[in-house]
């Protein structure tokens, strides 16, 4: 079936890239018997690619049921997937099936499953690598042929780290990954989902639909939906019931945004510190211009020590300090240039800070040769010990030889 039609049968709405990929896979796994792992931030939909997978296989006549792990207590979730005996604890009044057993031939789909305990994961764990399992307070082995269908908005390599899941279970789950989308990386499909749901919600409560102006539109793109599409839905719904006037412009939207100044146009950093949502490239502006201060301040150390005026150990140390922070600041950069991050932004918005004067004849501040200078006599002073001279400089031995051999220095 191709992705259209796919899209349509299972009320899909959207034309990104990524989410056609998504839907692609689900299409071509689904005729397997593959388990797959569904990952995606919390709202963007993921129940809907077990169902795709589900209908398209040929276990599409067998059962199917969705089962939330976190929201079945710790206590009882063996009892759920695996079932019990009577009387195998307190409670058990008598003997009950689990859903492996249940969903014989058809397919199970165990939403956030890294909520799972790891006592439930060695259970799990058995059922994928042998189809066989115990009910809880019995010794019998039960067969069962179930298709396991997986999903999570947890980064579970951070929680094989951890210790809270395990890592043979996540290889034998994440046979086929699918990584469904954020709604943010979907922004051609915003507006659309937005119309959609004004839409139903226009028939289901009988008014006008909403329209939205075109900063408003804008607006709506630009935001970051931390909550996905199902945020985007909660807020079309809000609006279309308390909102009289249908046209909904910009001051009217932000009524209903979480933070609406929080969106993905690149904003300059604040010194004033009133802008909490700072952006990596916000922080790298800064960086920047740090690094431009520690340089004029080295310099004057340097020049200071030189005339003789402060050659003493506090000196020394002020110098050895400044030059480790200056390193960091460059290894913080990367290998991002100037031109990529678009400094002349930040410079325009403080062309009226006053700027201090230096004792010393200007220099050129290119970071490549900064670098290379420090390298140089950091080695200098260690006698071309790496080791030391990587520890004066504040980074690893390793990217110490990196840079040498990045920048030919002998």
């Amino acid at each position: 079936m191709e992705i259209q039609a796919l899209k349509q049968r299972f009320g899909i709405i959207g034309s990104s890239p990524l989410l056609d990929r998504a839907i692609d896979i689900a299409r071509q796994v689904a005729p397997t018997d593959l388990t797959v792992l569904i990952s995606g931030e919390s709202g963007v939909g993921k129940e809907v690619f077990p169902k795709i997978i589900h209908q398209l296989s040929a276990r599409k006549h067998g059962p199917y049921i969705a089962v939330n792990c976190g929201a079945i207590p710790e206590g009882t979730i063996d009892s759920e997937l695996f079932g019990h005996e009577k009387g195998s604890f307190t409670g058990a009044h008598e003997a009950r099936k689990g859903y492996f057993e249940v969903v014989n031939t058809g397919t199970i789909f165990l939403d956030e499953v890294a909520e799972l305990p790891l006592s439930t994961q060695v259970r799990l764990l058995r059922v994928l690598e042998s189809g066989e399992f115990m009910k809880v307070g019995s010794s019998k082995v039960i067969k069962t042929n179930v298709r396991v269908v997986a999903a999570t908005n947890v980064d579970i390599p951070q929680a094989i780290s951890q210790g809270k899941f395990r890592e043979d279970l996540y290889y034998r789950l994440n046979t086929v990954p699918i990584k469904v989308p954020r709604l943010k990386d979907r922004k051609e499909d915003i507006h659309l989902l937005f119309r959609k749901f004004a839409t139903d919600f226009a028939e289901k409560y009988r008014m006008p639909a909403l329209q939205l102006t075109p900063d408003a539109v804008k607006m709506l793109v630009n935001y970051r939906w931390q909550g996905n599409v199902r945020q985007l839905k909660n807020i079309t719904e809000q609006i279309s019931i308390i909102e009289q006037n249908r046209d909904i412009t910009p001051d009217t939207l932000a009524k209903y945004l979480p933070d609406p100044q929080s969106s993905d146009l690149p904003v300059l950093y604040r010194k004033d510190g009133r802008d909490t949502d700072i952006s990596e490239r916000d922080l790298l502006y800064k960086v920047l211009f740090d690094m431009k201060k520690d340089i004029h301040d080295l310099k004057q150390v340097v020049a200071r020590i030189m005339r003789n005026e402060e050659a003493t150990e506090e000196a020394h140390q002020q110098n050895s300090q400044l030059i480790k922070k200056l390193y960091q600041n460059i290894e913080t950069i990367g290998d991002k240039s100037p031109e990529d991050l678009h400094i002349h932004h930040y410079a325009e918005a403080h062309e009226d800070e006053p700027i201090q004067e230096s004792e010393v004849v200007e220099e050129s501040l290119s970071i490549q040769e900064k670098e290379i200078d420090l390298i140089k006599k950091a080695l200098s002073k260690h006698n071309g010990k790496r080791k030391n001279a990587a520890k004066e400089l504040g980074i690893s031995e390793r990217t110490l030889y990196r840079k040498i051999k990045e920048y030919d220095i002998n």
